[in-house]
């Protein structure tokens, strides 16, 4: 096993560490592990809510997530002779659940949680139709996920990160800052909000105290979206065997890591919609100088995927256009047709026994293919959601004896927002 340079104790809290991490990002959060280019070496990572969601039948967590916490992120880490303008590589030899903890009460010790946040807290992808919130537990075993939430459904993992990026540079944070601020501007009392500026609550920062805690807190950007330094990106894509090419803005790069995913579907559509979980990377580094200018990457990673996917040779396809549900024509709006191919999915599976919940939970965790089949063709964007029958345990392609019906069990616990 390579050497563990961020350890954690599942005894503790993410603050109570020998090493603190962070969940933010600010280029002067303290780096308080170093390596060097051609190093190999693991990385515990905490679930993205530190504990905070529970391995039960209730979906209060869920609703009365600490959400200014997250993300808490394994890092910062600096790899020696990273410069600016460099290219940071980073190759995923492994990613996992929490080694040797089959059970327990966090997330990664055997099992993991998908969710759904109400509107109010952010809602998801498809939140008009889905204002509340939910959750699903999905149980591991032999690396195959079941839920005693979705019945009759099963997959093999598509392990991840769903974070992992390099630090800002104090200019590329300020921009992040000034351009949002402007979107949220535009309408300040929307719910959920536009975008999410600074929040010094519930701020971690490494070992910063006093006040350069206070002036840190107070400029460092949320790790909600993904950025031009990677962040949270949520690729299904990143699992073993992958190479991520980072820009680097900062001495040292200053990497950074978490929000691991058992499996997740294109899109994490549900916004909470990964397996979320915690567990640990073993990574290799090493550095392209001037690589940034080299290869013209001067902003967003550049990353090759793993070979290590689930091997499902047999889908059913969904497609949507850029209609809304009303009949509202829009211009080439990808967005809003991938939802409506996702809605499609959901009211085919209802016809089987699913509630709409479920089948949303599903088209979440487990592993879909999303695409944007069509961008050209004026008015009418394509996009198209694309199930692997294999996940589940009856018939689901269309026939004309008519859809087999299943008993959906005790259903997707819910938490009205009030």
């Amino acid at each position: 096993m390579p050497e563990v340079v961020f350890p954690l104790d599942s005894q503790k809290r993410f603050t109570e560490q020998r090493i603190v991490g962070h969940n933010r990002w600010h280029p002067d959060i303290p780096a308080l592990v170093q390596v060097r280019p051609g190093d190999t070496f693991r990385v515990d990572c905490r679930e993205w809510f530190d504990g905070a969601i529970h391995n039960d039948d209730s979906a209060d967590d869920i609703l009365n997530a600490p959400l200014n916490s997250v993300h808490v992120l394994s890092g910062p880490i600096s790899v020696l002779g990273a410069e600016p303008g460099d290219l940071l590589i980073v190759d995923i030899l492994d990613v996992g659940p929490i080694p040797q903890e089959d059970s327990g009460p966090l997330a990664g010790q055997g099992w993991g949680y998908t969710g759904v946040f109400a509107t109010r807290n952010g809602g998801g992808f498809l939140t008009e139709q889905f204002p509340d919130a939910y959750k699903v537990v999905w149980d591991f075993r032999g690396g195959v996920a079941t839920s005693r939430h979705v019945p009759h459904v099963s997959f093999t993992g598509i392990v991840h990160p769903g974070l992992m990026g390099t630090a800002p540079s104090a200019e590329l944070l300020a921009r992040w800052n000034a351009r949002e601020q402007r979107l949220i501007d535009t309408d300040p009392q929307r719910v959920p909000p536009l975008a999410l500026p600074p929040q010094p609550d519930s701020a971690i920062l490494s070992n910063l105290l006093g006040s350069e805690f206070d002036r840190v807190a107070g400029e460092a950007a949320r790790t909600a979206p993904p950025r031009e330094n990677g962040g949270n990106q949520d690729i299904k894509n990143l699992t073993r065997g992958s190479r991520i090419f980072y820009p680097v803005f900062v001495e040292g790069a200053k990497l950074s890591m978490g929000d691991l995913h058992f499996s997740q579907g294109d899109g994490e559509i549900t916004f909470c919609g990964a397996i979320e979980m915690g567990g640990f990377m073993d990574l290799a580094v090493d550095v392209i100088k001037g690589g940034m200018d080299l290869y013209g990457v001067g902003e967003n990673a550049v990353f090759m995927p793993g070979r290590t996917d689930p091997q499902y040779s047999e889908w059913l396809a969904f497609s949507g256009t850029s209609v809304t549900l009303d009949g509202e024509q829009r211009y080439l709006d990808s967005h809003l047709s991938y939802q409506r191919a996702c809605l499609h999915a959901i009211d085919y599976l209802q016809q089987f026994g699913y509630s709409d919940i479920q089948a949303y939970m599903i088209l979440g965790a487990a592993p879909i293919e999303g695409r944007l089949s069509g961008v050209v063709d004026i008015p009418n964007s394509c996009s198209t959601v694309y199930i692997p029958t294999e996940i589940f345990d009856f018939p689901v392609r269309p026939d004309k004896a008519g859809p087999e019906r299943i008993d959906p069990g005790m259903g997707v616990p819910r938490a009205a927002a009030g």
